[in-house]
């Protein structure tokens, strides 16, 4: 237990219907779309702001470290002030940035802009607690895979609509629209998103070293970050390099580029099956496919099938799919811990997660110019291979200690 006792408390009273969970989804998808909307047009971004090639990958890395920045600073404090301001706030920075994004031509302003848009898209990680506070035990882990297909659909899709809008009205434009969706987004929170009222018995500086007590004394939440963040930086290679093989040696254009990826959006099917998995009790042997399916799809690549366009394809679908799965079944896991605590346990979770997107995203470029496609293959197999061999040893031992603690009670 954690030594800082904040209440659920105030959560306005409203019943989870089926078209507040559909409302959730859509402004998931439509704020975590600003971290991935760089990804595949960065090669067109950076010698219109001045980056050389081999530092390209740094737009996408800096986001993600924004993102990581904005959970562990911001997020916690939706369990100490009223979250629909605090998500109404966050969205407005972020269409500022964005705006300024679109307009930008230097590269160090440019790269600045980048982290202020990862750090003020995070209303997403108060969304999804906030669902989890509604929703019934029962129902739980439905829910939250349910809206958290909007969230994965807005990260795949983000990167297709990107490609297509660039490739017919210049990079920019799509810097620019998205300004106008966090907007509409933050309209659609002033009226529709319930109030959260938190009890107010702590200050910042207590909150933010309570997210210590938590690391300490949670051991699942320290394995389900680990197994993630590994699968998320094989996520991020994958992704952010994939665009440049696609355009450089298999002959694509920006806006076949954007039907490739929507191939990766059939892996947001896993959400709401990992949700369902984790609620009847099988999450260990979901995790356990996930991974391996993780490791099996990136060391595709190795084969002369796997770095074809088909092969390519497929290695999207099967790592997309196994990510989300994971994603979710962690959630679910780590969301059961502290029910006055979710808002800071699902920061830590998902700032783990993408610090190894950055880490993914950073080594995307340099990896590629260095040794092409097999090195991507390579290095993405690995990280979730160690993921999956820690799985492997630490979770049949947890699970047999605690047997024995229930049959000695």
């Amino acid at each position: 237990m954690t030594n800082l006792s904040i209440a659920p408390s105030g959560v306005t009273q409203h019943s989870l219907t089926r078209g507040m969970v559909m409302l959730f989804a859509f402004c998931c998808g439509a704020i975590v779309a600003n971290l991935y909307y760089a990804q595949p047009i960065v090669e067109m971004i950076a010698p219109a702001v001045g980056l050389s090639s081999q530092s390209a990958s740094l737009i996408v890395s800096l986001t993600q470290i924004g993102y990581a920045l904005g959970l562990l600073l911001l997020v916690p404090l939706a369990d100490l002030i009223e979250n629909r301001k605090l998500m109404m706030v966050t969205t407005l920075v972020a269409a500022g940035g964005l705006l300024a994004a679109g307009l930008a031509s230097e590269p160090n302003l440019f790269l600045v802009l980048s982290l202020l848009i990862g750090f003020s898209s995070v209303s997403v990680q108060m969304l999804i607690p906030l669902a989890a506070h509604l929703a019934p035990e029962a129902t739980r882990g439905r829910v939250v895979g349910n809206i958290m297909s909007g969230l994965l659909l807005g990260i795949l899709l983000a990167r297709p609509l990107s490609s297509l809008v660039a490739d017919h009205f210049g990079w920019r434009a799509i810097f620019i629209g998205a300004a106008l969706v966090m907007l509409l987004i933050n309209l659609v929170i002033a009226l529709t998103i319930p109030q959260h009222k938190p009890a107010h018995r702590a200050s910042y500086s207590q909150l933010m070293r309570s997210l210590l007590s938590l690391v300490r004394h949670q051991p699942v939440l320290r394995r389900r970050a680990f197994y993630q963040g590994l699968l998320f930086a094989s996520f991020s290679l994958f992704w952010t390099a994939v665009p440049i093989e696609l355009v450089r040696h298999q002959g694509l254009s920006q806006t076949q580029v954007a039907i490739f990826a929507l191939v990766g959006a059939i892996g947001a099917l896993a959400a709401p099956v990992a949700g369902r998995l984790a609620d009847a009790g099988h999450t260990w042997r979901a995790s356990l496919v996930a991974m391996t399916i993780a490791v099996g799809a990136m060391l595709m690549g190795w084969t002369v099938p796997g770095a074809s366009l088909v092969g390519l394809a497929l290695t999207g679908i099967l790592l997309d799919f196994a990510v989300q799965m994971n994603m979710v079944l962690g959630q679910r896991a780590v969301y059961a811990l502290e029910p006055a605590s979710r808002a800071r346990l699902n920061a830590l979770y998902m700032t783990s997660i993408f610090i190894g997107g950055a880490i993914g995203s950073a080594l995307a470029s340099p990896l590629y110019e260095m040794a092409g496609w097999p090195a991507i293959s390579l290095a993405g197999g690995l990280l979730p291979l160690i993921a999956l061999a820690f799985f492997a040893y630490a979770e049949p031992k947890r699970r047999a200690t605690n047997l024995n603690a229930t049959a000695r009670e």
